[in-house]
C-alpha cells in the first residue's frame, strides 16, 4: 500500500473546470493508490460531479471557495483580490501542511506569483523556473525555464541545470542526465556573455548529471540531451513554436488524407500506424509543468486539457512528492555550495 498523499486541486482552474478536474482526479485515483484530494472551488458545481463518482467521493473533500482566478486576470489584481480564490487557498493548504502538493490549470502568471509568495523559494535558489518534458526521437527531454524568468544571470542558469537534472531523474527515471545550454551554435565562443559564463560554471561543477555543452533549437526534438536549459524568454518561444509546428503538421496530414478517394483509402490502410503516432505525440501525455525551486510542489496543468491530461498533471505532482524531489534539490544545492550563489553585482543588475 502506498503512503497516503493529499493532493490539493484548484477545481476552478482551466477551460473545462470543474468537470475536467473531477474527471481527471477519478482517473488519477486508480493510478495512484493512497492519494486523496482536497478540491477547492464552488461546491454547488463540484458536488453533483462527485455524487456520480462514489469511489472518488470517498477520498475527496470539497473546500468551498467563493472566488476563482479568471484566465485573463492581471497578476497584481489577482494577488490583491484573490486571497479567497480556489487557486490561492489550494496553495495555502500546501504551505500549511494540509496537502503535499497542488495542481492547477488556471492562469499561469497568477499561479506562479501566488506560489512564490506563499511557498517561497528553496534555500540557495534565487529564482524558481517552469519545467516540463517534451517528446523527442529518443524519448523525452526536460526543458526549463519555460516562461517564469525573462532575463537570467549565469547563476540562475546553473541553478536551472541542477533542478532540471533532478527533475529528469525523478520524473523520467534518467540515472545520469545529460545537460545542454540552448544557444545559437554549439561552438564555445557562440552566444552572449550570460550563456558563455554559465557554460564555464557548469564545466567545472560536480553536477548531478553530465554537462554536454551548447545545443541548438534542432537538438531539442532530436533528444540530443536529457535537459535543455535556457532563459524563460527563449524557452517560452521555443515551446510555443514546437506546439504550433505540431498543430501545423497535424492539419497538413488531415488535409492530405481528405484530398481524394485514394488518399482516404491510404489512410484506412495506415490508420493503425497513425493511431500509434497520435498516441506518441498526444500533448496530454506531457501535461504538467512543474514550478521548480519552491518550498512545495506546485504543478501547472494546461488550461485547455481534458480529464486524461489533468490526470497526468496530477501524476507529475505525485511522482515529485513521493520521490522526495525538493529534498534532493536541497541536498544538491547544499553540496554544490557557493558555486550556485548569485554574484552580487550581476544579481543586482538583472
Amino acid at each position: 500500500m502506498s503512503v497516503q498523499l493529499v493532493v490539493a486541486l484548484d477545481a476552478m482552474g482551466g477551460d473545462h473546470a470543474p468537470r475536467s478536474v473531477v474527471d481527471g482526479a477519478d482517473i488519477a485515483r486508480l493510478r495512484y493508490p493512497g492519494v486523496t484530494f482536497l478540491m477547492f472551488g464552488d461546491e454547488a458545481l463540484i458536488r453533483p460531479l462527485l455524487d456520480g463518482r462514489p469511489e472518488l467521493a470517498r477520498i475527496a473533500e470539497i473546500v468551498h471557495t467563493p472566488d476563482a482566478v479568471a484566465d485573463d486576470a492581471k497578476v497584481a489584481q489577482a494577488l490583491r483580490g484573490g486571497r479567497k480564490s480556489s487557486m490561492r487557498l489550494a496553495i495555502d493548504s500546501v504551505a500549511e501542511g494540509r496537502a503535499g502538493c497542488v495542481v492547477s490549470g488556471g492562469n499561469t502568471g497568477v499561479l506562479m506569483a501566488m506560489a512564490k509568495i506563499v511557498l517561497k523559494s528553496l534555500p540557495g535558489i534565487d529564482r524558481p523556473a517552469i519545467a516540463s518534458f517534451l517528446p523527442t526521437t529518443r524519448g523525452e527531454t526536460v526543458m526549463l525555464d519555460l516562461g517564469a524568468n525573462i532575463e537570467c544571470s549565469p547563476e540562475n542558469l546553473t541553478q536551472f541545470a541542477v533542478m532540471g537534472s533532478i527533475f529528469a531523474r525523478t520524473v523520467l527515471g534518467v540515472i545520469q542526465p545529460t545537460i545542454g545550454l540552448l544557444n545559437v551554435g554549439s561552438e564555445e565562443m557562440k552566444g552572449n556573455e550570460t550563456v558563455r559564463a554559465a557554460a564555464q560554471m557548469l564545466r567545472t561543477m560536480p553536477l548531478p548529471g553530465i554537462f554536454h555543452g551548447f545545443v541548438e533549437g534542432n537538438d531539442i526534438p532530436a533528444g540530443t540531451v536529457d535537459v535543455v536549459v535556457t532563459d524563460g524568454f527563449t524557452g517560452n518561444i521555443a515551446l510555443k513554436t514546437a506546439e504550433g509546428t505540431a498543430r501545423l503538421y497535424a492539419d497538413f496530414l488531415r488535409r492530405t488524407f481528405e484530398a481524394s478517394l485514394f488518399a482516404r483509402l491510404g489512410y484506412l490502410l495506415a490508420r493503425n500506424a497513425f493511431k500509434k503516432l497520435r498516441r506518441r505525440t498526444d500533448p496530454r501525455r506531457y501535461n504538467g509543468a512543474m514550478f521548480l525551486g519552491l518550498q512545495g510542489v506546485c504543478v501547472k496543468s494546461h488550461g485547455g486539457t481534458d480529464a486524461l491530461g489533468f490526470a497526468n498533471a496530477v501524476g507529475v505532482a505525485v511522482d515529485l512528492v513521493r520521490n522526495g524531489f525538493n529534498d534532493r534539490i536541497r541536498d544538491e544545492i547544499q553540496r554544490l555550495g557557493e558555486g550556485l550563489a548569485p554574484a552580487p553585482d550581476r544579481a543586482a543588475a538583472v
